[in-house]
């Protein structure tokens, strides 16, 4: 029988292969998507945009106008947080907000014509920056890993939260 000192020492998680395994993914996951975030911010950021900005006009740009509670799922932030977003897009004129007909309460996002401008100018460039940067892995790995990656994302989702 291993002592704990033995185990811990010997590159085995006290807790389990299992759990070690786990807590691997989570560290290389976290710094793949730092790393890949940094070159795309980059990118970006030339343009006086955040990545949050960006993923807007993005969405705006692909999808037409929008109610700002389905650009908030879109984009994964808070619903203050689109608000605020909007809020600096319009004030550089790349985004409007308008009625929408059958709420009198929701409002939808819209590109403006500088905005779609903008997108339509630096989405290229974009989506050839994340293609050089995905070329790490050839196109069947990036496949794989979608799947395996939508697998840990749908299962994550239906999960209760962790407590404790």
């Amino acid at each position: 029988m291993k002592s704990e000192t033995t185990t811990q020492t010997s590159g085995v998680h006290p807790n389990g292969e299992a759990q070690a395994a786990a807590l691997k993914l989570w560290v290389v996951l976290a710094r793949a998507h730092n790393s890949v975030q940094e070159h795309l911010q980059e990118s970006v950021s030339r343009h006086d945009l955040t990545m949050t900005e960006f993923a807007i006009l993005e969405v705006l740009y692909h999808k037409g106008p929008l109610l700002l509670g389905e650009v908030q799922r879109r984009i994964l932030v808070s619903s203050g947080g689109v608000t605020y977003l909007v809020d600096r897009l319009t004030m550089k004129g790349l985004v409007e907000r308008r009625e929408c007909a059958r709420d009198r309460r929701a409002r939808y996002a819209a590109l403006t014509a500088a905005g779609e401008a903008l997108i339509g100018r630096i989405f290229p460039h974009h989506a050839a920056c994340i293609e050089r940067v995905m070329s790490a892995l050839d196109p069947e790995e990036q496949r794989t890993a979608t799947a395996l990656l939508r697998s840990l994302g749908r299962a994550a989702d239906e999960m209760t939260p962790c407590e404790g």
